[in-house]
């Protein structure tokens, strides 16, 4: 079930990042240990690593470490905790967010699920494919949509959009 509380995860953004990787809200192990994506059936630390993002595994409670390799951290939701179903939709900050994208500039947005980026860009969720996005809203940042790293997706799981991601990186 979802809880509300203060910020149940904190931004890790700083400006002009290389990406920032953004979730709909924390989840329930997440919110529990206060680290991004902690539930160990979440490949999203392996998918980093894998896709040669990090240069080693970091562990969930290593999130505050990403800020120096240019990467960032954030949720739509950051006053509660849950499955994205649960959230009250009153919750999702999208023009906190997009104030912050536009102030902070980064150069590229990651959604780690087709959820977050439907709310961003607007769009219904089965009309929002994998992979870097043709058209941005309202800002001038490349953006990317993943596959759910969460172990609830396993049957959609590709690290390919990870590593197209990462390639793009490599320019920057």
């Amino acid at each position: 079930m979802a809880g509300a509380r203060g910020h149940v995860l904190p931004d890790r953004l700083a400006p002009d990042l290389k990406v920032w990787f953004v979730g709909t809200a924390a989840g329930p192990r997440s919110a529990a240990e206060r680290a991004y994506y902690a539930h160990p059936g979440n490949r999203f630390w392996q998918a980093l690593y894998q896709a040669k993002i990090t240069p080693r595994l970091l562990a969930p409670h290593e999130y505050r470490l990403l800020l120096d390799l240019g990467v960032g951290l954030t949720d739509f939701c950051k006053v509660s905790w849950g499955v994205d179903s649960q959230i009250a939709r009153e919750h999702f900050d999208i023009a906190g967010f997009t104030r912050k994208v536009k102030r902070l500039n980064p150069s590229a947005l990651a959604f780690t699920s087709k959820a977050a980026a439907s709310l961003w860009l607007g769009r219904p969720t089965g009309r929002i494919e994998t992979g870097r996005q043709t058209r941005t809203h309202p800002v001038e940042t490349a953006v990317f949509v993943l596959p759910s790293p969460s172990g609830l997706a396993t049957s959609y799981w590709s690290i390919a959009p990870w590593r197209d991601l990462a390639v793009f990186l490599s320019t920057l």
